[in-house]
């Protein structure tokens, strides 16, 4: 699937244009701010071989593509009519978002159009360092001043960026944000810091302090400039906006920062850059092993760029340790992916993607796809990364290594690390154990003997029984038609098995009955898809026709919803099938058991005319 497709695919899923509120993107995921989260089909996003997963977190619905998420967001942007930042306005369900997870989102938003240039100038400083480890630069001549400069302005002036883009995200202003943080370096404000004696500002003692590579302290301002600017521009004839109110915020923020937020900033950075320092010195082993631990946890929430501002701050005073232990976590990952590409080899599918995942991490840092794709695919996984990434981060702390400019941890940003043998003894424990482990007691994806075991249970074309020892359920058909093979439907998401296995009907008649006794998990908003549980254990997803979703719910009745209890031949969903057609549109109805990794197999009968009382599968346990 190309990204324009892709990025359409996915727009029509969260429900619409009209749907999303805004856009942005960070290094793997779109992150949606949607007017109505019910809208958007969740299940159908995850169910996008392109796609990753789905997160729901601090009001976002993050959809997971990896590496090429910048290019599918660009298609999305050049086609559709999107707002790429937060609308001032609250979203049309007043949503409640708790305060934690509202900071989260601010600091996020705010540091995922940076990472680019973050990385771009940290990969600069590390080939810099290259270089003059292998003495092909003179580190006092004017080629390696001026790329020095190169790698070291965006981190110097980073107060600038950071205000602009979080300035931006709040719907304010984004280049008087940046003019406020602009007065907190200019010269004549450092120029304070060599005064002798006692500074003030209005007889108000002034504490202050070097803004450059700061974090926080724009942060806290630009999130008291947007409401102020705000308040200010109600109240402002228009005939004077265009001046009075940037002069305003400019004329306040500037000293209040410098008074007041400048400082709290710089004192609860300070007191977390301490504690961690105060943690590694009384543990260094047990410090690493908690923070490798908790990064993977970070980064499936989605929250891990939260902690980014805590890491640059960290560069100015003394170098940062939580990069370079996350670092561990980071290798731990790419060790999984690596030894399942060693040990799956009959699996092709896996072994591509596990193989593709461990170049992705070595060489751009990147590893949602090992996270998202293999790990939390595969959970018996989850252990073996949190013991690799102990290992390393154990040795990672008891090093003391720092990282002193931001950068991805991949093979090509090493030399970025201090003492780099220290990182390098820490990234290799934890890449090679993790190797290991995998290798040993990983998965290969799928079991070839109990799948062929279980393909012998069935037996020939005239028998419905399975007459082998494992226990096995029977799937009736849920309508009406001919059955097909999941293979030869329209629609890759379907037929490459990617949902999981099936079958499809083409139905005769436009009734869906509940093919065995349980629940309904799941109802679409549309109506055009089903979701049940059965007693046994069983999910089963009913999708009727291909690309339906784009119907908005026309032509289909739904009889029960979400949480009902259903008797087998219950009625479940009406629709029509001959407006469907007319609309464009395919009939066919796939039949997905959705939890298929925890049977054996899902084995489909003949294809064949069926009836509500034939067997359509039959599931092993």
């Amino acid at each position: 699937m190309d990204n324009k497709e892709l990025g359409n695919q996915i727009v029509q899923l969260v429900g619409g244009e009209e749907n999303i509120n805004s856009l942005v993107h960070c290094a793997t995921r779109l992150r949606f701010k949607l007017n109505d989260r019910q809208k958007a089909d969740k299940e159908g996003l995850r169910n996008i071989p392109d796609v990753l997963t789905v997160v729901e977190k601090g009001g976002q619905l993050q959809v997971v593509i990896g590496n090429k998420v910048g290019k599918v967001y660009t298609e999305i942007m050049n086609d559709n009519h999107i707002h790429n930042e937060d609308s001032a306005t609250e979203n049309e369900n007043n949503e409640k978002v708790g305060v934690m997870a509202k900071s989260f989102e601010y600091i996020s938003g705010t540091f995922s159009p940076l990472v680019p240039a973050l990385a771009g100038a940290g990969m600069i400083k590390a080939l810099l360092a290259i270089l003059n480890i292998l003495n092909l630069i003179d580190i006092n001549g004017t080629t390696y001043a001026v790329l020095n400069a190169a790698s070291s302005g965006v981190f110097y002036f980073l107060p600038i960026f950071v205000a602009i883009s979080a300035a931006k995200k709040l719907n304010a202003n984004p280049f008087v944000g940046g003019a406020i943080a602009a007065g907190l370096i200019d010269p004549n404000f450092t120029a304070l810091l060599k005064a002798d004696g006692q500074v003030s500002f209005m007889n108000i003692p002034l504490i202050v302090t070097d803004y450059s590579s700061t974090v926080f302290p724009l942060l806290i301002a630009m999130a008291v400039y947007a409401p102020l600017e705000r308040f200010v521009k109600k109240r402002t004839p228009d005939t004077i906006q265009l001046f009075f109110v940037p002069m305003v915020g400019i004329l306040v923020m500037v000293p209040l920062t410098a008074l007041v937020f400048g400082p709290f900033a710089q004192y609860i950075s300070l007191a977390i850059g301490a504690a961690v320092t105060y943690l590694v010195a009384k543990s260094a082993i047990l410090t690493g092993i908690i923070i490798a631990c908790i990064w993977p946890i970070l980064v499936i929430l989605g929250v891990h760029w939260g902690v980014v501002p805590i890491m640059i701050d960290n560069f100015s005073r003394g170098g940062d340790i939580i990069g370079p232990i996350t670092a561990a976590s980071t290798f731990a990952q790419m060790g999984i992916a690596f030894g399942i590409f060693l040990r799956a080899r009959k699996n092709k599918e896996l072994r591509s993607l596990s193989f593709a995942g461990t170049l992705s991490g070595l060489f751009a840092g990147v590893t949602e796809p090992i996270l998202y794709g293999i790990i939390l695919r595969y959970k018996k996984l989850i252990p073996l990364l949190l013991i690799a990434g102990s290992i390393g981060g154990a040795i990672v702390a008891t090093f003391n290594v720092r990282l002193f400019g931001f950068a991805f941890n991949s093979l090509l940003t090493i030399p970025a690390y201090s003492p780099t043998l220290g990182y390098i003894f820490g990234i290799g424990a934890s890449f090679l154990s993790a190797t290991i482990l995998a290798f040993i007691f990983g998965t290969e994806g799928k079991k070839q003997a109990a799948t062929d075991k279980a393909e012998k249970a069935v037996e020939d074309k005239s028998s419905q029984t399975v007459t082998a020892p494992n226990k096995t359920y029977e799937l009736s058909a849920p309508l009406k038609g001919e059955m097909i093979p999941l293979e030869n439907v329209d629609d890759a998401v379907f037929s490459s098995g990617a949902m999981g296995k099936g079958v499809a009907v083409e139905p005769a008649e436009g009734i869906v009955s509940a093919p065995f006794d349980g629940k309904v998990v799941t109802l679409f908003p549309t109506k055009h898809a089903i979701g049940l549980i059965s007693e046994d254990g069983v999910e089963v997803l009913i999708h009727i026709g291909l690309d339906t979703v784009q119907l908005g719910g026309k032509y289909f009745d739904a009889h029960v919803e979400a949480g009902s209890a259903v008797n087998k031949g219950d009625k479940l969903v009406t629709f029509d099938i001959k407006g469907i057609k007319e609309a464009g549109y395919k009939a066919t109805t796939p039949v997905i058991i959705t939890n298929t990794a925890e049977y054996l197999d899902v084995v489909p009968t003949k294809s064949r005319p069926v009836t509500l009382e034939d067997t359509i599968l039959t599931i092993v346990k």
